[in-house]
């Protein structure tokens, strides 16, 4: 049995993930920012009122945690707000920078502490963040977002190899999620997350930093 915190967890992919980790036996700490009654059913420990954008709210969580070892940190939470070059709002590309990109490598960092050799960091990025697979343009601020979280969790798959934690850096696929518009070329959360999981069980320091889709191909930068 391990330990996984799951961000973002109150809904879609986060939500699911919660669920089959709940279904595999292991202890799962769900964080949000508000929970919802589909998460509060599972009987996993939630944490509410978790702002990853905030670091008051991220200290607070890392307070009631002390040092609870974590084996798997999955940093899910992210926004998607889509800018066209005729529709361009800078603070909606700062604020997608920030939440996307920014946070998630803060929230890392400051759990650091909680993670031992063996432990795996999760994050949850795009192909939308791909640079050489951009054949539509658009999107500025959550393409922009995603290709710096990328660039983030490489750098940390170097950074902790030597403290033997090894990082994933996913793609779930299209998935039909509010976040889509519940998109009917969409695969369906349970189809995601199944092959997510099937990821994270084969990530090791040796494929560590891999930019990953969750059927398993490997994604261009």
């Amino acid at each position: 049995m391990s330990i996984y915190l799951v961000t973002g967890s109150n809904r879609g992919i986060g939500l699911e993930y919660c669920r089959q980790l709940k279904e595999r036996g292991h202890d799962v700490i769900a964080t949000c920012r508000s929970s919802s009654p589909e998460l509060d059913a599972l009987g996993v420990r939630v944490e509410n009122g978790v702002d990853i954008s905030s670091g008051s709210s991220v200290l607070n969580l890392k307070q009631k945690l002390g040092g609870l070892q974590i084996d798997v940190l999955i940093q899910n939470a992210g926004i998607a707000e889509f800018n066209s070059l005729s529709n361009l709002d800078p603070q909606s590309v700062v604020r997608q920078f920030e939440v996307n990109a920014l946070s998630p490598l803060c929230f890392v960092h400051s759990f650091l502490g909680n993670l031992i050799n063996g432990s795996k960091v999760v994050l949850m990025t795009s192909r939308m963040g791909s640079i050489d697979d951009n054949t539509s343009g658009g999107s500025y601020g959550y393409r922009m977002s995603k290709a710096a979280l990328c660039m983030a969790g490489k750098s940390l798959s170097i950074d902790l190899s030597s403290n033997g934690i090894s990082v994933a850096i996913l793609h779930p696929g299209l998935v039909s999620t509010r976040m889509t518009g519940f998109t009917s070329n969409g695969i369906t959360v349970k189809q995601s997350v199944n092959g997510l999981l099937a990821r994270i069980d084969e990530l090791n320091l040796q494929n560590s930093g891999t930019f990953w889709h969750s059927n398993g191909d490997i994604l261009p930068w």
